[in-house]
């Protein structure tokens, strides 16, 4: 359901005269506060639970959807590999709660040298390892490749320099390097007592933050946007989870935690407040309604 509705939306805003700037706004930016949440209960389906794989499978999908944000700032279009996740990513991830469901996640727990051939090349690797090759072949592969050609080539057409927008990497990468830092410290517990889930709902808010405001600077024509305020306390947590390293004592879970519940309090007001502001002032531009059609002079004329 999620991928039709997320396919035909366009069309049926099309057939009703509701096109708007507001519509691909709303699309990709709940498509971004979805990307961790899913593959959070894809993490669930395979069992893999509050551990570094089951963070990884929850958080890798926010790599594809950025750099496809970033492709479409660019470009002005968005463009779908042969491969993708929208359509391909979720069927895989359907396919997987299927097998889940009917078989119970303990089939995870196989050894791959059990199912497929070659059973010398797996060693003692589990099924449920099989994820990390699988996220990352078809990142490199089949995502990252194609959104740097199209980018590159838009440049080029356009007569501009291309090295500079390697830059507009930087929010990513301070994202993606903030969470392996918290996450790979030995001092950290957001393994612990299922705190995964809440960091992750926090990240939902983060990143869906992130790449709506990229998307919100391509529809206005603003410069590409670097920075959001919602990062500094990723940043701030892998301070403190690393404090150790500089020489001062581990903090505890309990301060952890409450870090984590204050951190999370902070993003969903600073998001919700953003984007009622944004909604607000891109409805009052364009005279629409942010969530029903608004009845026009002409219609009443009609009926």
């Amino acid at each position: 359901m999620y991928s039709t509705f997320d396919n035909v939306d366009g069309k049926q805003a099309r057939r009703t005269g509701t096109s708007s700037p507001l519509g691909e706004l709303f699309d990709h930016g709940i498509d971004s506060l979805n990307c961790t949440l899913a593959s959070l209960l894809q993490t669930v389906a395979t069992g893999a639970g509050s551990t570094r794989l089951g963070a990884l499978i929850a958080l890798c999908p926010c790599l594809p959807m950025f750099f496809s944000t970033w492709e479409t700032y660019h470009t002005h279009t968005l463009y779908l590999g042969y491969f993708n996740g929208p359509t391909e990513g979720l069927l895989v991830v359907t396919t997987s709660m299927l097998i889940s469901g009917y078989l119970g996640p303990q089939v995870w727990d196989h050894k791959i040298a059990e199912v497929l051939p070659y059973p010398e090349l797996f060693g003692d690797y589990n099924l449920r390892e099989l994820w990390v090759p699988i996220i990352f072949i078809s990142f490199f592969t089949a995502g990252l490749p194609g959104c740097v050609y199209h980018v590159v080539q838009a440049r080029r057409k356009a007569g501009l320099p291309v090295a500079p927008v390697f830059l507009e990497w930087t929010p990513m990468l301070v994202f993606t390097g903030s969470i392996v830092a918290w996450l790979g410290s030995e001092d950290s517990h957001l393994l612990e007592d299922n705190h995964l889930t809440l960091f992750c709902l926090i990240l939902s808010l983060v990143f869906g933050r992130l790449t709506t405001k990229i998307i919100l600077h391509h529809l206005t024509r603003q410069p590409f946007p670097y920075f959001t305020m919602m990062l500094v306390p990723l940043v701030g947590g892998a301070v403190l989870a690393n404090l150790p390293r500089f020489g001062v004592e581990a903090i505890t879970p309990a301060y952890e935690h409450l870090y984590l519940q204050v951190y999370f309090v902070f993003a969903l007001v600073v998001y919700s407040n953003w984007a009622v502001r944004v909604i607000n002032k891109i409805c009052h531009f364009l005279d629409i309604n942010c969530l029903t059609i608004k009845s026009r002079k002409d219609d009443k004329k009609d009926s």
